[in-house]
């Protein structure tokens, strides 16, 4: 209910402030604009001294090529791990070390050549007319500017600038072993010809392709090895698009020559590797095979001879009928149990491979080399174990064996194990049983084949050797000729849609646009967070609203700032805006003052020093003895007492005499040169000011002067200081206080509030002194407001005034 009976419009009180904020924002337009200056010159500084750093890419694809050595069953090698395991390994390898290093010992990226710029060294790698070829197995000088100057087309001038520190590092970047050696001076100057360049710290061929700048200055420099790799390690290497083979590799640099030769280089070595390592596997499966091969083809030798003999000595060179049949069917049996033993043996090799393993690596597990694979499950759950085990060890690079997602995969791995154990054991019975079948049938065929004639049995026994012999020997000569062939004709897995290239890219950085808006909004954010700031801990009065909106207390009259050294403005210079506005203020004053009264007492005090009281109480006094009223200026303030030294007397005799009973009111006010103001003085300054006021000769003197005089002005002292001034409230009709503009502090006034809130004080005013017209702080309701009303210009400047007559 309160609120709703509230005489103010809180709405519009808001919408006042934020326009009074905008104004004080506004007011400082000045610092703005220097800002802006500022933030453009810093900006435009930042973006030419900034390294200009552009980013190019590659993109590549990973499809994972069948090996044609094996059928879809035995391919087992080429084939574990899947396609989206094949691309992460890829992008593992691309940011390893081990193949950086490759990379930057073929490109020998440690060498840095750069011309000197505005700003900084620039690299111009690509636009040189010469490289450096160092003699990797030499040491070299490194991290050291090594000036190159062509003297003509077959001499070259080095130069080192040393320094203070002698002792300089060099390194061996075929073995990357470092060593220290001494420099005998601190610079250094050569002529070599142009080629081999050799000295005790540098190794080196210099090779011309170009026509070179005669007397220009090149430099290199020599970098840190694992510095290096360390830099190129920091390739960008993302998919493309999630759940396909598709990799981007991404580089920043200053310099776009050196980052697409790097790019395409990294993919080229990736290539060569990924097809060596392919090869590897073919040739390793090749050499088994042909290791084979060779021992058959000598059986195949052997047997073929025996059996010559054979049938020339025994004079037997066909088989029965009988005979045929049951050589055929032995031979049918001799292959099958051939093939049944080696399953049982690559079963074998591969349960004991599995028990006594804790990783599987794709290049030590046991590969069947000539078995087909009947069961496609082996194959699987392999390769889901070789996957398994690669995540986990992607896995342990980065966290601890507690993290949940990787005992998960421990226990995931547990179980694929004991399957494939499991699985493995009931093939090796099942194989095993089969086997036994064979052999069974195996020995029914032998029993009729002792039936035979005894020459007969021979040639048969030899006829199933050299057929198994020779079946063996084709067997492994076509998978030799297909070893060969995959070889030969082997194919990266790695295949390249887009090589790195140099189309004229932009640099990214410094993004001159981004900077120049950062610039912009700083400049006008920072200005606008220290006006805020400042607002919020300035607590001190600055306008009408303020007073208006935070105080009960009424505010009587705005009096603006003094320039005259003089206290007597009105006197001195009674048209000015200033004597205007205490004569407003004596009108506010007469309105508010009880009519009929004989006297009237004003009492002119603050909450500190220099807040004006005794500027207006001489004005204000000077207003109604203008206006022709007896008035007087009282200076009751006895501890700091201003008044004499405005009007040129004496203050060796004043109140402080009367009150003490030493003289009479006629012998102390003191007549002025202006007529109808009196003055009466404080006179020295008395060790009990507050006593004295607070005597019986206080208000006798008070009655005096009201019988005197028609005004009667009291110099009090500030209350916030001493207490004297509340003691002489009693005695006023009006109270005026007074706020200096910006001097005053807002809770200086607190006590006087609380007071008129409990009413012990009524009859009070707020005088706001020393104000100026300022957007920073509002206008207030103006000097017309509080009636400063017509008054004469004060002289203008000559531009001023002719600007003003032509208007």
């Amino acid at each position: 209910m309160e609120n709703q009976s509230s005489p103010f419009d809180f709405n519009e009180f808001s919408a006042l402030d934020i326009k009074a904020l905008l104004l004080k924002i506004l007011s400082y337009w000045k610092w703005f604009i220097v800002s802006l200056l500022v933030a453009y010159f810093v900006t435009k500084y930042i973006n030419a001294y900034q390294q200009r750093i552009y980013s190019l890419k590659s993109l590549i694809t990973v499809k994972d090529e069948q090996n044609p050595i094996f059928s879809s069953s035995t391919n087992i090698a080429f084939n574990w791990g899947g396609p989206s395991d094949r691309v992460e390994t890829i992008k593992t390898i691309l940011q390893s070390r081990t193949h950086n290093e490759k990379v930057v010992q073929e490109m020998q990226y440690y060498i840095d050549y750069l011309q000197e710029g505005k700003y900084r060294m620039e690299d111009i790698y690509g636009h040189i007319p010469f490289k450096i070829n160092i003699d990797t197995t030499q040491f070299q000088l490194i991290n050291t500017l090594i000036k190159l100057e062509f003297l003509s087309e077959k001499m070259v001038k080095m130069s080192i600038d040393f320094g203070d520190n002698l002792n300089r590092k060099l390194l061996n970047y075929h073995s990357v072993e470092p060593r220290f050696y001494l420099v005998p001076n601190e610079n250094y100057s050569q002529e070599f010809s142009i080629g081999f360049i050799q000295t005790d710290f540098l190794s080196f061929n210099l090779n011309l392709f170009g026509k070179p700048q005669l007397n220009k200055e090149y430099f290199i420099k020599f970098k840190d090895f694992n510095e290096t790799v360390g830099h190129y390690r920091g390739i960008k290497v993302t998919t493309a698009k999630k759940g396909t083979s598709l990799i981007e590799l991404g580089l920043e640099g200053p310099n776009k020559n050196r980052i697409v030769d790097y790019i395409n280089t990294t993919v080229k070595v990736l290539e060569k590797d990924q097809i060596a390592a392919k090869i590897r596997y073919a040739v390793k499966t090749k050499e088994y095979i042909d290791t084979l091969f060779e021992a058959m083809s000598g059986n195949l030798r052997t047997i073929e001879k025996d059996l010559g003999d054979f049938k020339q000595k025994q004079n037997i060179y066909n088989l029965s009928a009988e005979g045929s049949a049951i050589f055929k069917d032995a031979l049918q049996l001799d292959t099958q149990t051939e093939h049944l033993q080696d399953r049982l043996d690559y079963f074998k090799s591969l349960e004991q491979y599995i028990k006594s393993h804790r990783n599987f690596d794709v290049n030590t597990v046991p590969v069947p080399a000539v078995l087909e694979m009947e069961d496609s499950k082996i194959s699987q759950s392999i390769g889901v174990l070789v996957t398994k085990y690669k995540m986990r060890e992607t896995l342990l690079q980065t966290v601890t064996p507690d993290y949940p997602p990787l005992k998960q995969l421990d226990s995931d791995i547990k179980l694929e194990r004991n399957a494939l154990l499991e699985n493995l054991s009931m093939l090796y019975l099942e194989t095993k049983k089969r086997l036994s079948k064979v052999k069974k049938r195996l020995k029914t065929n032998q029993f009729k084949l002792r039936k035979l004639p005894q020459k007969e049995q021979k040639l048969v026994s030899f006829e199933r050797r050299y057929a198994i012999t020779e079946q063996n020997y084709n067997y492994l000569k076509q998978k030799s000729y297909e070893a060969g062939t995959a070889i030969a004709s082997n194919v990266s897995d790695v295949k390249v849609i887009d090589t790195a290239k140099d189309t004229g890219q932009s640099f990214f950085k410094p993004n001159k646009s981004f900077n120049t808006l950062v610039g912009f909004l700083l400049a006008l954010v920072l200005p606008l967070v220290f006006i805020l700031i400042n607002e919020f801990f300035n607590n001190k009065i600055h306008t009408v609203e303020e007073v208006e909106n935070s105080y009960k207390i009424p505010i009587l009259g705005v009096v603006g700032t003094k320039k005259e050294k003089t206290n007597l403005v009105v006197f001195n210079n009674p048209n000015s805006a200033m004597s205007e506005a205490y004569r407003a203020l004596r009108s506010n004053v007469q309105f508010m003052l009880k009519r009929g009264a004989k006297s009237h007492v004003l009492l002119v005090t603050s909450s500190i020093s220099n807040e004006g009281k005794t500027l207006t109480a001489i004005n204000l006094a000077s207003v109604f003895a203008l206006s022709g009223k007896k008035t007087i200026i009282v200076g009751v303030d006895l501890r700091k007492p201003k008044i004499a030294e405005d009007f040129d007397l004496n203050n060796k005799l004043g109140l402080v005499h009367y009150l003490i009973n030493q003289k009479q009111p006629e012998d102390i006010i003191q007549k002025t040169k202006y007529e109808n103001l009196d003055v009466l003085l404080s006179g020295p300054v008395p060790p009990n000011p507050s006593e004295l006021l607070l005597s019986e000769a206080t208000p006798k003197i008070m009655d005096y002067l009201r019988e005197k005089y028609e005004y009667i002005i009291l110099d009090a002292p500030p209350i916030g200081a001493v207490s004297d001034a509340q003691e002489l409230f009693q005695y006023a009709d009006i109270i005026l206080y007074l706020i200096r503009q910006g001097h005053t502090d807002k809770g200086l006034l607190k006590m006087i509030e609380t007071k008129y809130k409990r009413k012990e004080v009524a009859n009070i005013s707020y005088v706001l002194n020393d104000f100026t017209f300022s957007k920073r702080h509002g206008y207030g309701y103006g000097y017309g407001g509080y009636g400063y009303g017509y008054y004469n210009k004060e002289k203008e400047p000559f531009y001023k005034r002719i600007f003003n007559r032509k208007s």
